[in-house]
């Protein structure tokens, strides 16, 4: 977190990884998440910037030489198939992409925009699978080889009201008639969350609904049936997590270090032993972090043994066992030119035990609204201020106001880069804001339940705390989609 006036909070988490990275370069601005010639660039990508790293206290391993991005990429190539012996591998190669591209291209599936990539980057359905011609979505029966047909069938509104769609089409609200315990289970563990937390009823409105059936399915959606209304007017609320609950109070000034308990979803995202990137945790075996801090030029960073995930912990010096990651999922959807869509999943190889400092927030509801001006706050590890090479030893916290696209979006601030999927947060004058090292962690905005919901994801901005400079976060609300089918297609 940046930090100008002693007064000022620092700035919130940017798009920077912090472990082994190419050097910055030497401009008088430096520009987080966004690039071009020296001074202000015209369109936005991902700088990563080199910084002291702090290693784990126990560890005495030196790290790596910073990847060059390019020439990395290529060394590695020409290593794995030099030679005669390695051009044959590299046609061989070749003729297997080619024939898949052919025979998988007229069967891809295109009722979702969401995906990941091969290799460590898990394939989504909706962009890799391949499904019959006579697929229905949301039926209850799988037709896609990866499932994708029946992902995307299940949302949350406000309060937790749990809405299904079906092969009609449209999303309805679940009666409380026939629901039970046991399909609260199955719903939540179809979403990669093992199991509910708590389900109760609520006051519906009048209007078309889901009953249950009898019907035998793998999925929860294939054992609902249209009804005009339900009884009573009765409706399913679901929590499959009990999320955004610190258990410590949240009396805050922006700027300040963290107490132990107060943002317990926060975590620290280790490369090769040194922090690189925040994240949050949302369910006992999914993080929600930032796709620029994987850089698809440098393999290592999509290995997920050269990862560890800390929670519950406010110090780098004080580090409880890591969790590890057995699966990096990236939205194929990406851009690293724009930062556009910056989000990404990792899969624990274990889940989470919950405990009072390591806690999961909340997913917004789907059409959960964060309106200009709310008063949010983001945490994390990152710098202090503009330029230090070190990161913070201790979690930084700063409240900031959500700013409206429109006004992020004028030539004064951002000039149109601000898309759909971002969210801008901060002050426009300058001060609040977060900043190298925070990239990955959390923005979050308490709802009138008085939980904490994950609103953005830190991502971009140019320079720490700057006028009319702002925060540029993942819109999560937007991403939900994609985080869901993701979540329920790797489900443990």
């Amino acid at each position: 977190m940046a930090q100008h006036d002693p007064r000022d909070p620092p700035p919130p988490y940017y798009t920077v990884a912090l472990g082994p990275q190419p050097p910055l370069q030497s401009y008088e601005e430096a520009v987080y998440g966004v690039g071009g010639a020296p001074g202000l660039p015209s369109q936005p990508y991902y700088i990563p910037q080199q910084t002291q790293p702090v290693p784990l206290p126990v560890t005495t391993q030196q790290n790596p030489p910073p990847p060059q991005r390019e020439r990395t990429m290529f060394r590695n190539k020409a290593h794995c198939c030099g030679g005669s012996g390695g051009i044959i591998i590299l046609l061989a190669v070749v003729a297997i992409v080619i024939w898949l591209g052919i025979h998988y291209s007229s069967g891809l599936a295109t009722s979702s925009s969401y995906g990941g990539l091969p290799s460590s980057y898990q394939p989504n359905s909706a962009k890799w699978d391949t499904c019959s011609n006579t697929t229905v979505l949301c039926d209850g029966k799988q037709d896609c080889l990866l499932g994708s047909d029946e992902a995307d069938c299940v949302r949350f509104g406000i309060n937790g009201s749990l809405q299904i769609r079906t092969s009609n089409n449209s999303f309805l609200p679940v009666c409380t008639q026939g629901w039970d315990q046991s399909l609260a289970d199955k719903t939540c563990a179809q979403l990669g969350f093992r199991k509910s937390y708590q389900s109760i009823a609520v006051q519906g409105q009048q209007s078309p609904a889901l009953t249950v059936t009898n019907n035998p399915s793998s999925f929860i959606q294939g054992q609902m049936a249209v009804n005009s209304s339900c009884p009573g007017q009765q409706t399913v609320s679901l929590e499959c997590t009990d999320c955004g609950k610190p258990q410590v109070g949240t009396r805050i000034i922006g700027g300040t270090p963290a107490q132990l308990g107060q943002w317990p979803w926060q975590v620290s995202l280790h490369y090769l032993g040194s922090h690189t990137c925040g994240g949050s945790l949302v369910a006992p075996d999914f993080i929600v972090t930032a796709a620029h801090c994987f850089p698809r030029s440098s393999s290592g960073y999509s290995d997920p043994n050269n990862w560890q995930v800390y929670g519950g912990a406010v110090s780098q010096n004080n580090l409880p066992q890591p969790y590890y990651v057995s699966m990096i999922i990236i939205n194929q959807n990406y851009n690293s030119d724009t930062n556009d869509q910056d989000i990404a999943l990792l899969k624990l190889t274990s889940p989470v035990t919950f405990s009072r400092n390591f806690q999961p927030v909340c997913l917004p509801a789907f059409n959960q609204m964060f309106t200009p001006g709310t008063q949010c706050w983001t945490s994390g590890f990152g710098t202090t201020a503009e330029g230090v090479e070190q990161i913070s030893v201790i979690m930084m916290q700063v409240a900031v106001n959500i700013i409206s696209s429109q006004v992020c979006n004028t030539n004064a601030v951002y000039g149109g880069r601000i898309t759909s999927s971002m969210l801008c947060a901060g002050d426009l004058n300058g001060g609040k804001d977060s900043c190298q090292g925070d990239s990955g962690g959390p923005l979050v905005c308490r709802g009138s339940d008085q939980r904490w919901y994950l609103a953005g994801v830190t991502s971009w901005g140019i320079g720490c705390g700057k006028k009319n400079k702002p925060g540029v976060y993942s819109n999560v609300v937007s991403l939900l989609p994609w985080i869901y089918s993701n979540m329920q297609e790797e489900k443990p």
